[in-house]
């Protein structure tokens, strides 16, 4: 089964919680035991599994790639301003791939799944959705 979401984003940098999103898709495919693929398309975003709980976590992720990496410094920059942005995407990644157990997905208490903007705002930032059964 095969889902695409669509998030529309509001600041240039941030972390958004997609975890019900995929959630749901897991429950809407009522596989016992398999995995799940979340896969942001485009160059300057990513996908991460982060702590939930305190969202102080979420803003340090933010706050330390600004600081190792930071705007403007880079020769893509004179392009489209953005370098940075792809070097965040980049080492971050595009994807994460959570077995489900049960049919629920395999996260951890303090886990949830967070598309990770780094070029924003954008009014549509979509994330595919695999689920794939055993």
């Amino acid at each position: 089964m095969q889902k695409i979401i669509r998030i529309s984003t509001d600041r240039r940098e941030a972390l958004y919680d997609i975890t019900a999103e995929v959630k749901k898709a897991v429950a809407e495919a009522n596989v016992n035991s398999g995995i799940v693929n979340i896969y942001v398309r485009g160059a300057t975003a990513a996908v991460m599994i982060q702590e939930n709980w305190d969202e102080s976590v979420q803003s340090d992720v933010v706050d330390f790639l600004r600081k190792i990496i930071p705007r403007g410094v880079w020769q893509h920059d004179r392009q489209d301003g953005n370098g940075d942005a792809h070097l965040k995407a980049g080492l971050i990644g595009p994807g994460e791939t959570i077995p489900i157990i049960n049919n629920e997905v395999g996260l951890s208490t303090w886990q949830n799944i967070f598309l990770c903007e780094f070029d924003g705002p954008r009014a549509n930032r979509e994330v595919v959705i695999t689920v794939l059964g055993l």
